[in-house]
C-alpha cells in the first residue's frame, strides 16, 4: 500500500500514510475544507428555511413525533 499523499510505502505506526508529515497534511486539507464530500443540502438560507418549513408542515400533517418527547 503507498501513502495517498507522497506514493512512498506506508508504515505501520502511520498507516495509511508514511510519516506523521503526511498524516499532518491529510488533516490540514480536511480541517481547511480542501477535501469536500458532496451534499444536497441548501445553499443558500432562504432556500434552507423554505426547505425546513415544507418538512415540519408534512411532520405536523402526518402526526409525527420526532420531537424526542412523549405524547400526552
Amino acid at each position: 500500500m503507498s501513502c495517498p499523499i507522497c506514493s512512498k510505502d506506508t508504515v505501520e505506526k502511520f498507516r495509511p500514510f508514511c510519516s506523521k508529515r503526511c498524516a499532518d497534511i491529510d488533516l490540514g486539507r480536511w480541517m481547511t475544507g480542501a477535501y469536500a464530500l458532496p451534499s444536497e443540502d441548501p445553499v443558500d438560507d432562504e432556500e434552507l428555511m423554505e426547505e425546513l418549513e415544507k418538512t415540519l408542515g408534512e411532520i405536523a400533517a402526518n402526526g409525527k413525533n420526532d420531537g424526542g418527547s412523549k405524547p400526552h
